[in-house]
Formats: C-alpha cells, structure tokens, sequence
C-alpha cells in the first residue's frame, strides 16, 4: 500500500524555510481623506496668518509696537530674510529654498500621508506656514511679522505654525517608533 507524501504549500509560502509563510503589505501612501486633512489644515495656517498680517500691516504703522500684556506686543516689522533675519538679502535663494521644500513636503506626504495619523496636521501646519510667507516674500519682498516677545525676534503666525507642525511631526514620529516596540514587549512577557 503505497502513501501519498504531497506537502501543501500555502499561496505565498517559502519552502526553504528562510522566508515568512505570507506577507501582508499595507500601503503607506496618502488617501483621499489624508489629502483632504493636509488641505484643509494647510489653508487654514494660509488664511489665519495672511488675516492677521493684513490687520496689522493696516493698523499698526511700521517699526511701531501695541503693548498686550506683560512682555507680549504687537509690533509691525518687516523681514526679508528667515528666522532671525537670516539670508535678509537673498530673497530669490529663499524662495527657492522654500519651494523646494513644499515640494519635497507634498512628495513626502503622496508617498508616506497614511503612515501616522498625525501627518496630515503636522504636514498642514509646516506646508500652510511655508506656503502663506513664500506669498509675501514673492508679492512683496518681505514677510510681515508682529508678534513680538521682547526676549525673542518677532514672528507670525506663518512661523508658529511651521514650530507646531515640526513639534507634532517630531512626536508623531518618536510616539510611532516606540508603539512597536511596546507590542513586542507585551508579547513576549506572555510567552
């Protein structure tokens, strides 16, 4: 009486037994809602800041401060450069800079958009800040900034939002590494 001795083989298996019996593949590729989040947000920081630009550029003359509260004032300066007034007489290197970097930003995002919840906010924050001051530097030369802190270079809100969305990238970013890590942990302390 003779024996059968087929071995089943499982779609996507590895019979060297050197590779993962199947794998599963996600991708990590921005979807419609992702897309629609990163807009939305994006617009937002534009039209926040462009608002509050065009308020004090009309209300508060040049090189004038209104005192707020305590060290916080509004004062109505003129910059031309980046942080800190760097690069003051390189507008066309700025503005280079700046696009090549939404650019990368909005490759980035089409390729890795679904990776963390977090990055259409984080992504947002750093393309509508980005986006609102290349406005100005192209229409006008400079970037209009008034917040001002006494004890740091004045700013706007185009620039805070750039901060925020760098801080929620870098926490969505060091939170996602250590979440694996946490489930291989709770694995094993089971086994």
């Amino acid at each position: 009486m003779a024996t059968d001795r087929r071995v089943a083989v499982r779609p996507a298996a590895r019979t060297d037994a050197f590779g993962p019996i199947s794998v599963a593949e996600r991708s990590l590729a921005a979807e419609r809602r992702q897309w629609i989040g990163l807009t939305i947000v994006a617009l937002a920081a534009v039209g926040a800041d462009q608002l509050t630009k065009h308020v004090v550029a009309s209300n508060v003359t040049l090189d004038s401060a209104v005192k707020v509260i305590g060290p916080f004032s509004i004062r109505h300066v003129q910059n031309s450069g980046i942080a800190f007034g760097l690069f003051s007489s390189a507008t066309a290197l700025v503005i280079v800079l700046t696009t090549v970097a939404v650019a990368w930003m909005l490759v980035f995002f089409a390729r890795s958009g679904a990776r963390h919840p977090a990055l259409p906010v984080a992504l947002g924050l750093l393309i509508g800040g980005s986006v609102s001051n290349l406005v100005d530097r192209v229409r006008l030369g400079y970037v209009t900034d008034f917040l001002d802190l006494r004890w740091w270079p004045a700013f706007n809100l185009a620039d805070a939002s750039i901060v925020v969305g760098v801080c929620v990238l870098l926490a969505s970013l060091l939170l996602a590494d250590r979440n694996p890590r946490r489930r291989a942990d709770a694995s094993t302390a089971r086994s």
